[in-house]
């Protein structure tokens, strides 16, 4: 029995392994959204109880305060026993942030990072790796379930089971999403569970325990995120065909009973209670009115050009959405899967020919075929109403999507050959999940480097001008001195601590055109995002690089000049600038000469 799944075996000692990666390289709260679902875990752990939600009154958790409660309730089971007083410490915003947003110049970070998210982890730091951990876990569960449903459609073929459940787990943003902070893990799993179950119990008659038991799965998904109540209808499904199947007046009503009854007393609570506080049960209105409502509402043309970002974030989209893979790899992944989809029909078809795909398999095919539709018209559906073309969301449905795949991969080869294609997208996948923690997530967040007197003995030009007594710009290096309107200005700053600092600084750098009118500017802390003031110790060097996008509007034949300076963001207030003579500057330092052509 063992041996003969030994394959699936391997595949999740692999996923285990790739989640523990993700899980200790990305940093805390720079996971998807985990900046606002942890701090929905530790009010349940502190016994505050649930959130109710108001768009002028927000706490940490914003709009995930609107979510059903289950995975939360989890996380604060597995954590109530951890001192998390230092999370305001540990989440140390960085106000400056580009979130959504790709940038050349980084600052994608959504909070600081120190030395106190370091091995052994403590306190906040500690309870966010336990339920990422758990989140790990809830992941292996959907590899699982995807090599079961593959091998309760195509019971003679491990080939598709073992492909199934490797494209699955392999996948870089659902291996990333699995270790995180995030109620997404957790409805994919159950989702996917589901949909294996009612693909068996559709070619089969359910006994009254396995009825029970899909209900009360379904009843657990209900609760743990809205997306789970779009299996609804296929549960409905599956009860009507097996009823039709059978004839029988009595399996529809006991399936009915006993699949509908556990949804309501495990979910109807949650839904009452939205009713009685935001009058909508599925609380999304409260959602909305916190991130904001699209408007006007998009076309489905207008989403249309959205859809790389979708694609993107379906392979491998890191961090707040900020955090892109190099450009090839999505090229790599997407050219198979939508060779895949694309290619299924033959697969179907040559399973025809071969007199395996009697009514029971189609049935359970278009029930595989029907749920990430109607997961994608419910998607399509909500980034209507707000801002989420994220192929993400897609994963409830992944291990249906990655049989399809490996489906009409293998029917785009011959019969003795059908593993050649799955099995290589397979480790193409396995590959590229190994390797995008170090050559992307890593990087994203790695504090600058610092730089010695002699390293900067050859600067030029000099600029040597102190700000407030604390710090001082000794020069720069423009990556060049001519630019157009839409292009983008790289300046590079050499910045060095004078003096300990009890607060934080940010630094503005504008582009000034004629009559000092700014058609460029970036605000960020030190370190590209990554190393605010008061994280610096006197002698301290640093090489700053800012990227400078100019505006499109911009009026050309023009000379611009470079303006920057050091604020404190809640007040405003900016320090003096002194030249190296003593002489007063004023607020800023103006410097270079760039052409606008």
């Amino acid at each position: 029995m063992w041996r003969q799944h030994r394959g699936i075996g391997l595949i999740l000692v692999l996923f285990l392994g790739l989640g523990c990666l993700y899980s200790v390289t990305t940093p805390v709260f720079e996971a998807s959204d985990e900046l606002w679902h942890y701090p929905f875990v530790e009010r349940l752990a502190s016994g505050q109880g649930l959130p109710v939600q108001h768009a002028d009154q927000l706490g940490p958790w914003r709009q995930e305060g609107s979510q059903p409660p289950l995975y939360y309730a989890l996380g604060a089971l597995l954590t109530r026993g951890i001192d998390t007083s230092d999370m305001a410490t540990v989440r140390w915003i960085n106000p400056h942030a580009d979130i959504g947003t790709i940038t050349r110049d980084r600052n994608v970070n959504m909070v600081i990072h120190t030395s106190h998210e370091a091995f052994p982890y403590r306190g906040t730091v500690l309870a966010i790796h336990v339920v990422r951990w758990m989140s790990v876990v809830a992941g292996a569960v959907t590899v699982l379930a995807g090599y079961l449903l593959a091998g309760q459609v195509f019971p003679g073929d491990r080939i598709v089971a073992l492909a199934t459940a490797s494209v699955t787990g392999f996948n870089a943003m659902f291996t990333f999403v699995s270790a995180s902070v995030n109620n997404d893990s957790l409805v994919i799993m159950l989702c996917c569970i589901c949909l294996w179950l009612m693909v068996k119990y559709v070619a089969g008659r359910p006994s009254t325990g396995q009825w029970l038991l899909l209900g009360v799965l379904l009843g657990l998904g209900s609760i743990s995120k809205a997306s789970a109540l779009g299996m609804l209808p296929l549960a409905a499904l599956t009860i009507l065909f097996t009823a039709w199947r059978h004839r029988s007046g009595k399996d529809l009503l006991a399936g009915g009973l006993l699949v509908s009854l556990p949804i309501l007393l495990l979910g109807g609570w949650w839904y009452y209670r939205n009713w009685r506080l935001y009058r909508d049960p599925t609380g999304l209105s409260a959602f909305v009115a916190i991130v904001g409502a699209r408007y006007p509402v998009p076309t489905l043309r207008q989403l249309m050009g959205e859809w790389k970002g979708f694609v993107m974030s379906y392979w491998g989209f890191f961090g707040g959405m900020n955090v892109p893979a190099p450009g090839w790899i999505y090229w790599t992944l997407s050219v198979p899967g939508v060779a895949g989809l694309v290619g299924a029909p033959a697969y179907i078809l040559r399973a025809y020919r071969a007199g395996t795909l009697g009514p029971e398999r189609r049935l359970q095919l278009g029930l595989v075929i029907l749920w990430p539709c109607l997961l994608l018209a419910a998607l399509v559906r909500w980034t209507m109403m707000t801002t989420a073309s994220q192929g993400r969301l897609m994963f409830p449905a992944i291990t249906a999507i990655s049989l399809v795949m490996v489906m009409g991969l293998a029917g785009l080869t011959p019969s003795r050959l059908r593993a050649l294609l799955p099995v290589a997208m397979s480790v193409a996948e396995l590959v590229i999940a190994f390797l995008l923690p170090f050559v992307t997530i890593r990087p994203a967040y790695a504090p600058p480097i610092l730089l010695a007197d002699r390293d900067v003995a050859g600067l030029w030009p000099r600029l040597d001008v102190t700000f407030g007594e604390k710090m001082r710009l000794l020069g720069y290096e423009l990556e060049n001195d001519q630019v157009s309107p839409g292009e983008d200005l790289t300046v590079t700053l050499y910045w060095k601590a004078l003096a300990p600092m009890q607060e934080n600084y940010s630094v503005f750098v504008h582009l000034l055109g004629a009559n000092d009118l700014i058609i460029g500017q970036r605000d960020v802390y030190p370190g590209q995002g990554n190393y605010p003031t008061t994280l610096w110790s006197p002698g301290q060097i640093i090489a700053d690089t800012y990227v400078i996008p100019i505006s499109p509007a911009t009026l050309t034949p023009q000379e611009a000049k470079l303006e920057v300076g050091l604020y404190r963001l809640e007040s405003g207030k900016r320090l003096l600038a002194t030249a190296d003579t003593g002489a007063k500057i004023g607020y800023n330092v103006r410097f270079g000469r760039i052409i606008l052509p």
